[in-house]
């Protein structure tokens, strides 16, 4: 019964596949997954009450064959929604891995320099703002909130990654062209299913930071960019973006793909499918490992 009381108005996610099947794309030396999450055990670390969905254990243990059947090297834990600003489960995955993983956490705005010191020892370079897995989004982005992180941690050299629906906030060169640090937008834009191609303005003036040296985007989420998935679209904005701004682009599985609507993906199938959106490989070196290692700090 209390588990029940706790997933009232956060509905179960879909676990991944757990079936270990090598993708027919090789990737490159260094390769770097740029985008997952590690959750749970949730007995020992429990979720927030003001979560959204409530996902299964997916532990660090499970996510490792993945990482070793893709071919993957390096790889970027990213905080999820689900915990808030309780960084313990992402740290210590980070201890666990050493120099091959970075991490992007959620902060509190109040953390001591020591505290700050302490994670980016472990490998942190970026603090996430999620605006989409929130139960009331704000109306427009929180440029005061992004101003005050972005001079907490500009000193660490970390950035700030948002995982913001673009098209919904109107002004993004405004409000984020003078942060003094570098942003990374999540799933590439997490555009709204009303998008409909790359000559949407929200997208355009994702492209026009990114173009200016300020902002990234991750190529990851295929399944998230429309509502049934759309992967046409999705490899139109890919093929766009890197023909574009090939340098200011890395690549993530977003495993364990949590709150997938549809048919659970699997790995290697989605690897395969953004190798082909980028057949060049000069492009797949940079998508898939050498740009992630200037981002994240790797030589």
């Amino acid at each position: 019964m209390r588990a029940e009381v706790e997933n009232l108005g956060a509905p179960l996610c879909a676990p991944p596949l757990k079936e270990p099947r090598a993708p027919r794309f090789r990737l490159p030396s260094h390769a770097c997954d740029g985008h997952l999450h590690v959750l749970g055990p949730a007995r020992s670390f429990p979720y927030t009450p003001a979560r959204v969905y409530t996902p299964p254990d997916c532990l660090l243990s499970d996510y490792l064959p993945v990482r070793d059947y893709l071919g993957v090297e390096r790889c970027v834990l990213v905080q999820p929604s689900v915990y808030a600003n309780d960084n313990r489960v992402l740290l210590q995955a980070l201890r666990k891995l050493g120099d091959s993983a970075r991490g992007v956490v959620a902060l509190r705005g109040d953390e001591s320099r020591q505290e700050l010191d302490e994670m980016h020892a472990l490998g942190v370079r970026g603090v996430r703002v999620n605006l989409v897995d929130v139960r009331e989004p704000a109306p427009g982005l929180p440029v005061e909130r992004l101003q005050r992180l972005a001079q907490f941690v500009g000193p660490l050299g970390w950035h700030l990654e948002l995982l913001v629906h673009v098209d919904r906030y109107p002004g993004l060169q405004a409000a984020l062209g003078d942060l003094g640090v570098q942003v990374v937008f999540g799933h590439m834009g997490y555009l709204s299913r009303e998008v409909k191609d790359i000559h949407d303005p929200s997208l355009q003036a994702m492209y026009e930071l990114m173009k200016s040296g300020k902002a990234w985007a991750k190529v990851s989420g295929a399944y998230r960019v429309a509502d049934p998935p759309d992967y046409a679209k999705a490899a139109a904005i890919v093929r766009w973006l890197v023909d574009e701004c090939p340098q200011r682009l890395v690549w993530g599985t977003d495993w364990p793909h949590v709150r997938v609507k549809s048919a659970m993906p699997h790995d290697s199938d989605l690897l395969d499918a953004i190798a082909g959106w980028v057949p060049q490989r000069a492009h797949q070196e940079a998508l898939f490992a050498t740009n992630a290692a200037g981002l994240y700090g790797w030589p």
